[in-house]
């Protein structure tokens, strides 16, 4: 399971629309490596005024991969963390997550192309 759902905000879904908040809340408390990661770098991205940040560092176990691998492939939660944080998310291989700045549209285009892609391939990520 992704997410860890409260009650209320089952109900909540129950009734109608989820808000954005209550949602931000549900994936940050569910998956707390992934949160942690992600706020981390749009932080360090908004000190820096960089175009983006990103992380290279795999994740400490294989549950924090998975939180990651499941934040990242949901469209809804990978849309409600951009809008919260202002940012487009990118992400290569099973860890390598970038915030950019929205604005960065080049870079973005850059780090989401193949050859992006075959260049970060390590030996060590195969089994990620």
């Amino acid at each position: 399971m992704s997410l860890t759902v409260p009650t209320d905000l089952l109900d909540q879904a129950k009734a109608g629309e989820v808000d954005d908040p209550a949602f931000i809340a549900c994936v940050r408390d569910s998956l707390p490596y992934a949160w942690s990661l992600i706020s981390g770098l749009a932080e360090q991205r908004e000190r820096s005024g960089a175009k983006f940040a990103d992380n290279q560092v795999p994740p400490p176990s294989e549950e924090a991969r998975g939180q990651l691998l499941r934040c990242l492939a949901s469209d809804a939660m990978r849309g409600a963390l951009e809008r919260h944080f202002g940012v487009r998310l990118a992400f290569q291989n099973c860890h390598r997550v970038a915030v950019f700045d929205p604005t960065a549209t080049e870079a973005l285009r850059d780090f989401v192309t193949p050859r992006a892609q075959i260049l970060n391939q390590k030996p060590e990520l195969v089994d990620c």
